[in-house]
């Protein structure tokens, strides 16, 4: 269950940084609204996390796979494009996440 509250946690921060760049600056309403209520829903679900996960395993699977999200997000709703040394970046990213889960002992299964 602490897996799938994080991945919410996640998916909440994604669609508010999503929305921060579609808010311009805070001038668009409705996106702005989207975001505050994001990043609220995201730091109170990672706060549930944290109960139960070391903060630094916790911080480095949200940051990690948010980034790799926020990224894809990104090419699908904003046309930006990804080159070769962005996508080995983000992939080794993602690997050292299924290390930490994998091979780490600080992390309860």
């Amino acid at each position: 269950m602490t897996y799938f509250i994080l991945f919410l946690a996640i998916l909440a921060e994604v669609i508010a940084t999503t929305a921060l760049k579609a808010s311009d600056s805070f001038t668009k309403l409705g996106p702005s609204i989207v975001l505050v209520v994001g990043y609220a829903m995201s730091f109170y679900l990672l706060s549930i996390v944290m109960r139960s996960m070391p903060t630094g395993v916790t911080y480095a699977i949200w940051a990690g796979l948010g980034i790799v999200l926020i990224s894809v997000f990104g090419y699908l709703f904003n046309n930006e494009k990804l080159d070769l040394p962005a996508c080995i970046g983000m992939s080794m990213i993602v690997i050292g996440v299924v290390v930490i889960n994998v091979f780490s002992k600080t992390v309860n299964h």
